[in-house]
């Protein structure tokens, strides 16, 4: 039987680093970065204008992206995914994709407080000026709300980043 790749996956709010942490760590570990914010623009450009766009967007992708991540895990490369795992439902999926395709994985908690979260939209707001629509502090609450830290009664294989 061929070694399966590992999943490597995030959670952390808003701000906290996931998508800085995610390309990092794909050139370390020499594997296929997906980002769920290149998946959405390919496929629904123009289309994302509020939260509720991208909560019905993000949930049409994802039983293509699923099937592609595991039949990249079953070559034996390993794959870091910039998709949120920030409630117990977005970690549910990531458990199940695993289950199914028998791979190791890990889940990586950036631990960050608002204040440092906001602080990195505020400079993420200034690099990248056509993200202020959604990289602002009125956002951040809103999707903070949702934000369920992971626990380890999940089963998950997780490394806490505190900052």
């Amino acid at each position: 039987m061929n070694q399966k790749g590992t999943l490597t996956f995030f959670c952390g709010k808003m701000g906290a680093g996931k998508t800085t942490k995610s390309k990092t760590l794909a050139l370390e570990k020499n594997a296929v970065l997906i980002s769920e914010d290149d998946w959405l623009s390919a496929h629904y450009p123009d289309q994302i204008y509020s939260f509720d766009d991208y909560m019905t967007h993000s949930a049409r992708i994802k039983p293509f992206v699923k099937l592609h991540v595991q039949s990249i895990l079953k070559t034996g490369t390993n794959v870091v995914m910039d998709f949120p795992a920030n409630t117990i439902n977005q970690r549910a999926w990531f458990n199940q994709l695993c289950s199914e395709a028998e791979c190791n994985h890990a889940l990586i908690y950036l631990d960050l407080s608002n204040e440092q979260c906001l602080l990195h939209i505020a400079k993420r707001r200034t690099e990248q000026p056509e993200r202020a629509q959604f990289d602002n502090e009125a956002v951040f609450y809103h999707v903070t709300n949702f934000f369920e830290p992971p626990s380890q009664d999940e089963g998950l294989n997780m490394v806490h980043i505190e900052s």
